[in-house]
C-alpha cells in the first residue's frame, strides 16, 4: 500500500495542474475545474490496483465529472431563464464561448486534441469512443467553431 500511496502521490503532483486546465476549458469557470479534478482523483484513489492506466482513467474521470457539471449548469440556467427561451451569447470572449457552446463530445475531442495532445488513440479511452469517431468529431467540431468565429 505504501508504492501504492507514492504513485497516487506523484500521480497527483504530475497531473494536477494540467488536469484543471483542461477542466477550465470544458467548464470555463475555475471552482468547477477544480472540484471535477479533485472528484476524478478521489475516483482514480478509491480503484488504484484495479485501473491499469492511472493517468488515461483520470483524463476520462475529468472529462466525463465535466460533463455531469455541464448538464448541471445547463438545467440550472434553463430554470432561470424566463418562458424557457435558449438564447446564444457571444462576449469579449467569443472563442471561449463558442468552445462551450459546442456539444460537450465535441468540445472534449478538441481540448484534448488541441490542448492536451493527445493523440486519436488517447481521445478514443477517454470519451470511449473509437478513433475513427474521434476524427469525425473533432472535424465537426472545428467546422462549428469556424462558422461562428467568422460571423
Amino acid at each position: 500500500m505504501v508504492d501504492d500511496e507514492a504513485g497516487f502521490e506523484a500521480l497527483y503532483r504530475r497531473e494536477y495542474e494540467p488536469m484543471v486546465r483542461v477542466a477550465f476549458l470544458l467548464l470555463d469557470a475555475d471552482t468547477l475545474a477544480e472540484e471535477a479534478v479533485h472528484d476524478a482523483f478521489a475516483k482514480v484513489y478509491e480503484r488504484w490496483e484495479k485501473i491499469d492506466d492511472h493517468g488515461a482513467y483520470l483524463r476520462r474521470c475529468v472529462v466525463n465529472r465535466c460533463r455531469d457539471l455541464q448538464r448541471r449548469r445547463k438545467l440550472e440556467r434553463r430554470h432561470r431563464l424566463e418562458g424557457g427561451a435558449a438564447y446564444d451569447e457571444l462576449g469579449a470572449r467569443e472563442l471561449t464561448d463558442a468552445l462551450a457552446a459546442l456539444p460537450h463530445r465535441q468540445r472534449a475531442a478538441i481540448v484534448l486534441r488541441y490542448y492536451e495532445g493527445l493523440s486519436e488513440a488517447d481521445i478514443a479511452a477517454a470519451l470511449d469512443m473509437a478513433p475513427g469517431t474521434v476524427k469525425s468529431t473533432v472535424s465537426r467540431g472545428l467546422a462549428q467553431l469556424r462558422e461562428v468565429v467568422e460571423r
